[in-house]
């Protein structure tokens, strides 16, 4: 069970099943920004970081209504799936709350990213 409230923020991270690449080429990644998109448009979220490696993502989002579950985990494998066709993502995407909601939680998630945007592609 997650723990949702309202002004959370969360770092999302999922990657490619057997840590197979997950986003070939620039049009796969334009196509999870698109859908990432619409989903806060559907969802109210607040995106304040987001990295996109080859096998995986990592994002931290703010929620300003308890509806983490409902953009990751809906019909058709949630509002912000945007998987390559035939290929899914490794589980369900993992989240952690940063726990509270200021700019300080929303600037360690958002450090944490920034972190992971300098490894090998393959965390």
């Amino acid at each position: 069970m997650r723990v949702q409230y309202e002004g959370a923020v969360y770092h999302l991270m999922s990657r490619g099943d057997r840590r197979e690449v997950i986003f070939q080429d620039e049009q796969d990644r334009q196509m999870f920004i698109e859908t990432l998109g619409q989903c806060c448009g559907r969802t109210g979220w607040q995106v304040h970081a987001l990295c996109l490696m080859p096998n995986h993502f990592h994002l931290v989002v703010e929620t300003p209504q308890a509806n983490l579950v409902a953009g990751t985990a809906g019909e058709s494998g949630g509002a912000c799936r945007a998987d390559r066709a035939g290929r899914t993502a490794q589980g369900e995407v993992d989240g952690s709350a940063a726990g509270v909601q200021s700019e300080r939680a929303s600037g360690e998630g958002a450090a944490s990213v920034a972190a992971a945007s300098g490894d090998d592609g393959d965390v």
